[in-house]
């Protein structure tokens, strides 16, 4: 049947990012391609007796429908952390539980987006919030960063081309791809252009609390006095990816709209998910725990870069994360990255390639790599398949 989809659907026949994904599934190829959270630090035994506790106490109730803006002991605890490690200062009232940042993404961009209207986002950027944002018919606009993160005389200048822009959307902290964090600095003078320019920040913040070398840093919110930054944050991946639980932090005006829309996506998030996560947290030291994920991957991203520094051809550069979980690398001499792409993979080697990530102009010979889920033999191997397949590129 030839059925009438919207234009909202994205074109199959083109899912560049599905096809890389499949190939770096082949069980002969070491993939660098993958964004996923290490399994062997999943808390399995915790989880398993939080959820005990949870059917022992809460049985019913934690199997019941709930209130769309999520449970309040739950909310309770993310207060208590966005104070001690955000340095951000909230109520039970400006937090909403998500189903996952994705959710949250696509809920603020269904609410504030429509057809033709203008969303900055650091380039490049995650690649998922760039085909949501398209999805609802936004014109992307890619704002130039560096090392530092984005540069906010560019972000000045695309805010005065575009005075009606919807929101800025930024991921301050180890950013997803370039594992680029943005200084203190920075952030607060995002806010004050934001708030210049009658713009609301959208903050990605999935991997802030992974962090394995230099020193922490507010996130936007802290600097936000009027209610400017929606912040978002996720449990997938200080927890477990498959709890599919996120969170917003944000105005109470703007927590309630979305709350409502909240109730038509999906009437609340998993219900029994929420009661096992505050279950987990009372009786653990989630600081501790994700103190053992930083750990492990400083480890691996550490193992990668000596690789990287020690294996790949002169004239390779590549980002320097303080946390998270990727790389970012570009090769030089205007090489074609899916051409790459497809000769590492003649090397049963694969990582994602930097097109999808760029919102516009795409700067050729960039890819990202993902260490959090690699051994270290598969780093050290993969790695010296990707030099060879580089080498042969360049000359």
């Amino acid at each position: 049947m030839d059925f009438k989809f919207s234009s909202r659907v994205p074109n199959v026949d083109n899912d560049v990012v599905g096809e890389i994904l499949k190939v770096a599934g082949d069980p002969e190829i070491i993939s660098f391609a993958g964004g996923l959270p290490a399994p062997e630090l999943f808390p399995v035994k915790e989880m398993h007796e939080a959820a005990d506790k949870v059917f022992e106490k809460h049985g019913a109730e934690a199997l019941q429908y709930t209130a769309a803006i999520g449970n309040p002991h739950l909310r309770e605890l993310i207060v208590e952390r966005m104070q001690t490690n955000k340095e951000v200062t909230t109520t039970v009232d400006n937090v909403c539980i998500t189903t996952g940042s994705e959710q949250s993404i696509d809920l603020v961009a269904k609410m504030m987006v429509d057809k033709g209207d203008v969303i900055l986002v650091e380039k490049p950027t995650y690649l998922c919030a760039l085909d949501v944002f398209r999805s609802y018919g936004a014109k992307v606009v890619g704002v130039d960063m560096d090392e530092e993160g984005m540069k906010m005389d560019a972000l000045d200048e695309k805010l005065s081309e575009y005075p009606d822009t919807k929101f800025i959307y930024t991921i301050p902290n180890f950013q997803n791809p370039t594992g680029r964090t943005m200084t203190a600095e920075r952030r607060a003078k995002m806010v004050e252009l934001a708030e210049a320019h009658g713009v609301t920040i959208l903050e990605d913040d999935p991997y802030g609390e992974i962090r394995y070398s230099g020193v922490a840093v507010p996130p936007v919110k802290h600097f936000d006095k009027n209610g400017t930054v929606v912040y978002m944050n996720t449990f997938s991946k200080i927890l477990a990816p498959g709890m599919r639980l996120g969170w917003i932090v944000a105005d109470k005006k703007f927590i309630d709209m979305f709350v409502v829309m909240k109730q038509s996506a999906d009437l609340h998030s998993d219900n029994l998910s929420q009661f096992i996560v505050a279950q987990y947290m009372e009786d653990n030291d989630l600081d501790k725990h994700i103190k053992a994920i930083s750990d492990v991957y400083y480890e691996r991203a550490s193992l990668m870069l000596k690789e990287i520094d020690e294996q790949f051809p002169a004239g390779v550069k590549h980002s320097n994360p303080e946390g998270g979980m990727f790389i970012w690398v570009e090769v030089p001499g205007n090489v074609n990255t899916m051409d790459l792409f497809n000769n590492c993979v003649k090397h049963n080697v694969a990582f994602v390639p930097g097109e999808p990530f760029y919102p516009d102009e795409v700067i050729p010979g960039t890819f990202r790599m993902n260490f959090s889920n690699m051994k270290a033999d598969q780093i050290h191997e993969g790695v010296r398949r990707m030099a060879a397949a580089i080498d042969e590129m360049m000359n």
